[in-house]
């Protein structure tokens, strides 16, 4: 699915805010169900659960479980289907969160989309015949 969405900062605006840490992130998220984009397109939406627990999906109705956890400035995920974590280093400006993976400014940059008026989907598992 590919819904344009406008994005909340230049990306060129991340470097210069603080980078958030594991209870900054933990407060920010807490209860929330937050959609990211890249490229002004939706990249995929996470719900965050009590005790670092969260959910993730592309947009595709597969959701993931997971967990989060901070090591030094990175806030690193790791998912059911997938046990090497994912790790990023998240910022936050007036408009959302700014995360860049790994923290290099060479690699994907996502940002929190603004209210794009869909809701999370998360489909049941797959049955055999």
């Amino acid at each position: 699915m590919r819904i344009a969405i406008p994005l909340t900062l230049a990306a060129n605006m991340a470097a210069a805010q603080p980078v958030l840490s594991g209870s900054e992130f933990d407060s920010y998220t807490q209860g929330k169900t937050l959609f990211y984009g890249f490229q002004g397109q939706v990249y995929g939406v996470e719900r965050y659960l009590p005790n670092r627990r969260v959910i993730w999906s592309f947009m595709d109705g597969n959701c993931k479980e997971g967990l989060w956890y901070e090591q030094g400035e990175q806030i690193c995920f790791i998912y059911e289907d997938r046990l090497d974590p994912q790790c990023w280093v998240f910022t936050q400006s007036d408009r959302g969160l700014i995360a860049q993976f790994e923290g290099n400014p060479d690699t994907t940059e996502l940002y929190e989309a603004e209210d794009i008026n869909e809701e999370m989907v998360c489909l049941g598992p797959e049955v055999g015949v």
